[in-house]
């Protein structure tokens, strides 16, 4: 189901950019959530994502991700994320999006 409809000048507002994992670890007492170090080109931020149910950390070292970079930070199990990594959603778990080609960090998405 669709939600309601928005302007594409509201899209536009969201900056979505490449990023790749440099470092990844669990967050003390979450079984579910990640602390990722991700290079967004020509800065390192730290996200905190819910993978950890789906991904181990050691396999999300170096994979490329989709970044919504102009997000408000946001404190999550006291470690604080600064920006959100997209991922689609699967019954399984999140699939995280990347992209098809080799792009570098900090590639604008639209």
């Amino acid at each position: 189901m669709t939600k309601d409809r928005i302007p594409v000048q509201e899209f536009q507002k969201v900056e979505m950019r490449i990023g790749r994992i440099l470092d990844a670890e669990k967050v003390d007492r979450s079984d579910k959530l990640i602390k990722l170090l991700v290079d967004i080109g020509g800065e390192v931020r730290q996200i905190v994502a819910g993978l950890g149910k789906t991904y181990a950390v050691e396999e999300l070292k170096e994979k490329k991700v989709v970044i919504v970079v102009n997000l408000e930070k946001k404190e999550l199990m006291g470690e604080t994320s600064d920006g959100m990594i997209l991922a689609a959603d699967d019954p399984h778990g999140p699939v995280l999006l990347t992209s098809f080609a080799d792009v570098p960090e900090g590639t604008l998405v639209r």
